[in-house]
């Protein structure tokens, strides 16, 4: 215990990337989120887990501006950012991926994933209609970010391939790859591996560890998948009906006993 106590006091002396605060959300009377606060480190990847109805959603439309809290706030490198508008979140390096995939289906993988990269671009109109060298040269860099991510994630062979005749393993990449675009200092994971089999999550956990390890991004991933999870996460937050629940490495997680009743299961049941 000593030493565990000696470990979280040493990762507290380090400013958190993300630091979630008191939150709490409230609709209509009913009580979404209770007072949950946790802290995000660089380059770290946190798993956020929990039954149906836990909160976990709901605290992730907080951190993507979906959802404004009713109370608490949610800072990024010191700063809060409960005054932007969801449409202004990739701007300072949030990016997200959703648990039912929410691309264009009616355009190809490579366009899906230029949209990505706006979040990271200026330009007006003017530029635009007279193709000025800075739009030129805008144009050149978004397309070699775009086909470097695209090789990343195994995706140059369906690169033009209409996206609604995708296997949905592929999509869910493809959405990835969109996230990717924007450059995102912390990527947010809603359920990447619903819908996936077996084989399919094993390389889902070889991909997220490669995106912390290669591209510097801390990784936020809510998920039911606890075999997922609990390989690849290195700090763990359990909810249970809005509140925090247990907070730890994945084994001391594992082990709570709260933890075990309300979401794992216990050998008794």
């Amino acid at each position: 215990m000593m030493q565990v106590q000696l470990a979280q006091g040493q990762a507290s002396s380090v400013a958190p990337l993300l630091a979630v605060r008191d939150v709490s959300v409230v609709f209509g009377g009913i009580v979404a989120l209770n007072g949950v606060s946790f802290d995000m480190h660089k380059g770290k990847i946190l798993g956020l887990i929990g039954p149906n109805g836990a909160g976990k959603t709901t605290l992730f439309n907080c951190l993507s501006r979906l959802y404004q809290p009713s109370k608490g706030d949610i800072l990024l490198e010191g700063e809060s950012i409960l005054t932007r508008p969801a449409h202004k979140i990739a701007e300072i390096g949030i990016g997200r991926t959703f648990q039912n995939v929410a691309l264009f289906p009616n355009l190809s993988v490579l366009d899906n994933v230029r949209v990505g990269t706006h979040a990271k671009t200026s330009s007006d109109i003017i530029s635009d209609s007279l193709k000025l060298r800075k739009v030129r040269r805008t144009e050149a860099e978004i397309n070699e970010r775009v086909h470097e991510i695209l090789g990343y994630l195994n995706l140059h062979d369906v690169a033009h391939t209409i996206v609604a005749g995708l296997p949905f393993g592929t999509q869910k990449r493809v959405e990835l790859a969109r996230a990717l675009a924007a450059q995102p200092k912390i990527l947010l994971l809603d359920e990447p591996a619903g819908g996936l089999n077996h084989e399919e999550v094993h390389v889902l956990g070889d991909v997220i560890r490669r995106i912390r390890d290669d591209r510097d991004v801390t990784v936020l991933l809510v998920e039911h998948h606890m075999g997922l999870v609990m390989s690849i996460a290195d700090h763990v937050v359990a909810l249970n009906f809005g509140k925090k629940l247990a907070e730890g490495t994945p084994a001391q997680v594992q082990a709570d006993p709260d933890v075990i009743k309300a979401y794992l299961g216990s050998k008794d049941q």
